[in-house]
């Protein structure tokens, strides 16, 4: 995969999609938070950055904005055997719904196919039909239910999974 998957222009500041960096982690990090996503930390992420099966990608603007932030949204993703698993995707409030969170999680699934993987599984918020709405775009479906799975605030997952090898992605 090369290190620029995609630059896109319009409605948002022009921006590239990428690996992540270890100087994108103090971003990704905030990201995270803001988007209540399951915490991972600045330690996980730096460690993940070191692993041959991770896939750390972010859609990072060409210039930062006016409070110094580069970063527009990320991805984190580990491959294992033939499947892929999707632990994290964030996007910055003011660029959701911008096709952002679509741009970055086709860029995974292209470099975890690139890698073998032949499905993709994840965990989403039950309550978080966006989201839900994302992952079903692009291939995913609903296959089962893990109770209690979040914890702030407390809330079931479905898991999703999508086959690899056969779609457009």
């Amino acid at each position: 995969m090369s290190t620029v998957e995609r630059v896109r222009e319009g409605a948002l500041t022009a921006y590239e999609i990428g690996r992540t960096t270890a100087h994108d982690l103090l971003e990704v990090v905030e990201i995270e938070e803001a988007s209540g996503l399951s915490r991972w930390g600045w330690e996980s992420y730096n460690a993940e950055l070191s692993r041959p099966e991770s896939i750390m990608l972010v859609a990072r603007r060409r210039q930062p904005d006016a409070a110094g932030k580069w970063l527009y949204g990320f991805v984190a993703a580990r491959v294992n055997a033939d499947e892929m698993h999707i632990n994290n995707i964030g996007v910055r409030e003011e660029a959701r719904r911008l096709g952002l969170g679509s741009a970055l999680l086709l860029a995974a699934l292209r470099a975890g196919r690139f890698m073998g993987a032949e499905g993709a599984l994840l965990e989403v918020r039950a309550g978080n039909l966006p989201a839900q709405a994302l992952y079903r775009s692009q291939g995913f479906e609903t296959v089962g239910r893990r109770r209690n799975y979040y914890r702030e605030p407390p809330e079931d997952a479905l898991v999703m999974r999508a086959r690899l090898r056969n779609s457009s992605a």
